[in-house]
């Protein structure tokens, strides 16, 4: 397999779709990659794992993969241990810091050990009876944000401020997963921060209609709208970027990586989650971040091959 990094096109395969729940929005992403990278001249061949055995591929016809799925395989370790094993150059995070960032529990584990802030937590197994979470809670304290421990895209998300609505929310959860996080709700604003090479972008703040950045807020609703550039303090922009550079280095991500918060009234920045494999529309939040810093998705896209062919060639 190649390993050439100079200016020269490459031979790209972007894997996209998949078997997981978020098939749709990856499917989105690789279609966004593919044309970007067409667009700066590489030579493009879109490959979803639903449909193409990648242990099979004769993957010499390829210089790099880039990795558009999301959740699942894709994003949990086990494609990228498998990549590792037949010698392909990918985009993203390697497995150890894959596996993590796709548990919830144990990011905030490490989140914590490293004091970086994150709000508070319950995890709720398959086997726990609700009869027990809801003694849990009550004593945890409500409103509580209930997400299934491995899912992404905010799906099986929701938001209880009481025992009948956390049992409900419970149920709808574990039609994604069984094992949940209960987290303590933190009002305020809510703030992206795309990482690129371990170098913090801008943030962008997450207007919706909701109390929560939800399934639906994400992809459906025309009402959320994002602000490049929020009116707060340049203190806390700084602040916001700082975490994520920390949140990102304690996970260990490489390439591309975004961090989420939430901000209190009073100022106060929590880290809820870091993403290994953010969304790669051309109106997702990397992409939109990146344009602010003068890289338009095309420069994007062709920057995080090369980085990944760079990272190999130092490995």
């Amino acid at each position: 397999m190649a390993t050439d990094s100079d200016a020269g096109p490459l031979r790209v395969a972007v894997l996209y779709g998949g078997d997981s729940s978020e098939r749709e929005i990856s499917l989105a992403s690789g279609i966004a990659v593919a044309a970007a990278l067409t667009e700066h001249g590489h030579t493009v061949r879109a490959l979803d794992p639903a449909q193409v055995e990648l242990v099979d591929m004769d993957w010499r016809g390829f210089d790099v993969c880039f990795n558009a799925l999301h959740g699942g395989r894709g994003e949990d370790g086990r494609l990228q241990t498998l990549l590792d094993s037949l010698g392909v150059p990918y985009t993203g995070s390697q497995a150890p810091a894959s596996r993590l960032a796709s548990n919830k529990q144990a990011t905030k584990e490490v989140l914590l050990a490293q004091e970086i802030p994150t709000p508070a937590f319950l995890t709720v197994g398959q086997h726990e009876s609700i009869r027990e979470t809801l003694r849990r809670v009550a004593e945890f304290g409500y409103p509580v944000v209930v997400k299934p421990n491995s899912q992404g895209s905010s799906l099986g998300v929701g938001l209880a401020w009481e025992p009948e609505a956390l049992e409900c929310q419970i149920a709808e959860s574990r039609l994604y997963e069984a094992d949940l996080v209960v987290e303590r709700y933190i009002a305020g604003r809510e703030c992206t921060v795309a990482v690129l090479d371990r170098e913090p972008l801008e943030p962008i703040e997450i207007l919706c209609q909701g109390e929560l950045f939800n399934y639906e807020a994400k992809y459906f609703s025309t009402a959320t709208e994002f602000e490049a550039s929020p009116d707060w303090p340049a203190a806390l922009s700084q602040q916001v970027m700082s975490l994520a550079a920390k949140a990102v280095a304690a996970i260990d991500t490489r390439g591309v990586a975004r961090v989420d918060f939430r901000i209190t009234p009073k100022g106060q920045p929590w880290v809820l989650e870091v993403n290994t494999s953010p969304g790669m529309t051309d109106h997702s939040l990397v992409p939109l971040a990146a344009r602010r810093a003068g890289m338009p998705m095309h420069v994007l896209c062709d920057h995080l091959v090369r980085s990944a062919l760079a990272a190999r060639a130092q490995a």
